[in-house]
């Protein structure tokens, strides 16, 4: 089937050559960043976890909401997911990849990574969410791979293939609940010391990693002979709304439980995040963006006859996903390091090579996405054909 990558029009390779030149220019990057080290990047003693991290979180997230395709299809038999579940695998993959990578550069020296191998610690967390991370990309691999294929010659697929998929299915809540717990393991960060902190995960995860394939399947649907259907998109569209609607609800019970109860620890990361803390207020204008893509998604998704319509449903699925980017990104990572245990602001912001090889991995995602979904569509459009 790799041999379906290779077949493409003008847009096809246009596409992938724009994306190696991305890949080009963040390995340069990288490059620069090893032979200088760390130094060139915005992080430091007090804000030790940057804009790779970041991305790192809320791409697991992405990997993990999978299972909101793969679950109502494979356990409760949703037949028409069935045009749609092997796409969220392969979103799945490909937002693996793009998490380890973000690992692989945050480490500075490459060759750290292989004390997690050589030097196991279970009692780390970090030793856990390697375990679960390349478990959840082998089992992704091994179903999608062997569904497909058994797609393409009309057969059914194997009991073994049946029972990776139970098992994926506990593994992909268990991959974001355990970068959760990163988090949530350190006393010293009011801001990430909270027991919904896997429950906030979880909610924003199944609102931004549906929203991202909602907006891949149109692209496909506008490119390609394949359609994913109208009545799939919708139901995604349905997931979108809920998960974000509980993922507000998480967000305003913390900002709750801050203000009432007046905890200086819990009460700083929120007012540095929304108003500025000690003179510094340059998150504040982000912050205020993601609330107002929130406030927009809400809309459009609660209400029925916007959430149907495919047009404003994307529009929807654009403002959460900037919304969750935004705020389970930087806003999570600087607003847990702020203040410092010594109630200090230290301010961070990422720097240049950060911000290329950010985008660089970010397109070695796309590629590997775009190349997998090549390959599906063509089978796709062969058996319909």
């Amino acid at each position: 089937m790799l041999d379906r990558a290779l077949q493409g029009g003008q847009k096809y390779w246009s596409w992938l050559i724009f994306l190696l030149v991305l890949m080009g220019i963040g390995f340069a990057c990288y490059l620069y960043q090893f032979q200088e080290g760390l130094k060139v990047t915005g992080m430091g003693r007090d804000v030790s976890w940057g804009f790779y991290i970041a991305q790192f979180t809320y791409l697991v997230g992405v990997a993990a909401s999978g299972v909101m395709v793969v679950l109502p299809y494979y356990i409760h038999d949703y037949k028409a997911f069935g045009r749609i579940t092997i796409l969220g695998e392969f979103l799945a993959i490909a937002a693996v990849i793009m998490c380890l990578l973000f690992i692989f550069v945050d480490l500075g020296y490459p060759l750290r990574i292989l004390n997690v191998i050589m030097y196991p610690t279970p009692n780390s967390i970090l030793f856990w969410d390697m375990i679960v991370l390349q478990v959840y990309l082998f089992l992704n691999i091994l179903v999608g791979w062997n569904v497909l294929a058994a797609e393409r010659k009309g057969i059914k697929y194997g009991k073994l293939v049946k029972t990776l998929v139970y098992i994926s299915i506990p593994w992909a809540f268990s991959i974001h609940t355990v970068t959760a717990f990163l988090y949530a393991g350190l006393p010293g960060r009011h801001y990430w010391l909270t027991a919904i902190m896997a429950a906030r995960f979880l909610s924003s995860a199944f609102a931004a990693g549906p929203a991202i394939l909602i907006l891949v399947c149109l692209v496909v649907r506008k490119f390609t002979k394949f359609d994913p259907g109208e009545q799939q998109l919708r139901t995604l569209g349905g997931i979108v709304a809920y998960a974000m609607i509980i993922n507000v609800f998480f967000f305003l019970l913390e900002v709750f439980t801050a203000f009432y109860s007046q905890i200086p620890g819990h009460m700083h990361s929120l007012e540095f995040l929304f108003s500025g803390l000690d003179g510094y207020g340059y998150m504040a204008p982000w912050m205020w963006t993601a609330t107002g893509f929130a406030l927009i998604a809400l809309v459009l998704l609660i209400i029925p006859a916007t959430r149907r319509n495919l047009d404003t449903l994307a529009v929807a699925c654009g403002a959460v996903i900037i919304a969750t980017w935004i705020d389970k990104g930087l806003g999570l990572l600087i607003g847990g390091f702020t203040p410092n245990p010594f109630g200090r602001v230290t301010t961070y912001w990422p720097t240049a090579p950060e911000v290329f090889i950010t985008i660089g991995v970010w397109a070695t995602g796309f590629f590997v996405l775009t190349v997998l979904f090549k390959m599906a569509v063509s089978v796709k459009e062969e058996v319909g054909a």
